[in-house]
């Protein structure tokens, strides 16, 4: 039986024939397919900012995500295939799951310490973020097909600004915000930053803010975006003996706070989103770390690397409602199917990927994937842009 439909499959292969890599398999469970359809207006609106550039106007403005709705694809995410592309940062390569059937269908080498696969703003290409081999590789999402890795400075994680006239490389180790070319990747403007660790970020409201952690140094930096220089510096505060090790930034639905993965606080810090303060703190699990929010909007989910677990906190209440044990495993970055069913989770130390169903945190699938997954993508995904990371789309 194939592993994906025949028309996806035809156009797999052929891309793969364009590549050096073997691909593998791996037998799993099944699970029925998602149901997509285009947005009905493909580009979104505009409207000025402060500074006379346009960003994207809300298509709802107590709720920042209400474009991520299930099946709410745009036209140019409607014609994607539906595959999980998963880095590894041991071994150099990307393993390209079929989430219907649970089942690796390809894996391609790509740059050195791959650590994330981030869609582009405009939804056309998906860009693996090579940190030591110094490159991009591209990808294109309808066919699955990689491309020639474009040269780039240490790239360890990916955004794009929200008027989509820059993509921001996050060059981790040398301390720097890339603001480059969203096409070309050619370099525009290098910003240095006065932290340790830049790596996470999220955008404010109006899209011309963005809320970076910095892990190394216990930090966190308000960067404009518009203007591309850094506004504050703010260092969290000591949970007990450790240090804030903060790491993934969520901004909520609404647009009023800031919650902070921190991984040896092993929760989430609250800042309020207008003038930064740390409103509180809620203990989550062990090793807090990624954050990603449900397709309504209503839940976070958090996972906990070292804790084997991943922890669901109400936006409404701000508290824990659940916590979904994932035994022997360390999930890590992933992101939500597009019709919100599964959270797609990489198993940092574990060498396997994790598919759990959102409704009751049932795991349904662990797939074995190589040395070091780290921060996988799945795509499709809703929205009308992208503003980074594994997919923080709006």
């Amino acid at each position: 039986m194939s592993l994906l439909p025949r028309s996806a499959l035809a156009t797999l292969v052929l891309a793969t024939a364009c590549s050096s890599a073997s691909p593998s398999a791996i037998s799993h469970s099944t699970a029925s397919p998602s149901t997509v359809t285009p947005l009905a207006t493909p580009h979104p609106a505009v409207s000025p900012s402060a500074a006379g550039h346009t960003i994207p106007a809300l298509l709802n403005a107590s709720d920042l995500y209400a474009a991520d709705r299930p099946g709410q694809l745009s036209s140019e995410a409607s014609h994607a295939l539906s595959l999980v592309y998963v880095p590894d940062s041991a071994d150099g390569t990307v393993h390209v799951i079929d989430p219907t059937t649970f089942k690796v269908v390809r894996v391609s080498k790509v740059g050195l310490v791959p650590h994330h696969v981030t869609p582009s703003y405009d939804l056309r290409t998906l860009w693996v973020d090579n940190t030591t081999g110094n490159s991009l590789t591209p990808i294109d999402p309808r066919t699955g097909r990689f491309g020639t890795p474009v040269p780039v400075d240490d790239p360890y994680n990916l955004y794009f600004t929200a008027d989509g006239r820059h993509a921001v490389v996050v060059a981790e180790r040398l301390q720097r915000l890339d603001f480059r070319d969203p096409h070309t990747m050619a370099l525009q403007h290098s910003l240095h930053v006065p932290c340790s660790g830049v790596d996470h970020a999220d955008f404010s409201a109006d899209g011309t803010h963005a809320l970076f952690s910095c892990e190394f140094s216990g930090q966190m930096l308000w960067i404009d975006m518009v203007h591309q220089r850094v506004e504050r510096t703010l260092t969290l505060p000591r949970q007990g003996s450790q240090r804030p090790k903060p790491q993934d930034v969520k901004i909520s639905p609404d647009g009023k706070v800031f919650y902070v993965a921190d991984e040896d606080s092993n929760g989430v810090f609250l800042l309020d989103a207008h003038t930064l303060k740390v409103l509180s703190f809620l203990p989550t699990g062990l090793g807090a770390h990624g954050l990603y929010v449900s397709r309504d909007s209503k839940d976070l989910f958090i996972t906990n690397r070292k804790g084997a677990s991943v922890s669901v906190l109400s936006f409404t209440s701000r508290k824990i409602r659940a916590i979904w044990p994932v035994p022997n495993s360390s999930p890590d970055m992933g992101g939500v199917s597009a019709d919100g069913k599964v959270l797609w989770l990489s198993g940092r130390y574990s060498r396997e990927v994790y598919a759990i169903r959102t409704s009751d945190g049932h795991l349904l699938a662990r797939i074995p994937v190589g040395g070091q997954p780290h921060g996988l993508c799945v795509w499709p995904q809703p929205g009308r842009y992208s503003l980074g990371h594994t997919g923080v789309l709006r």
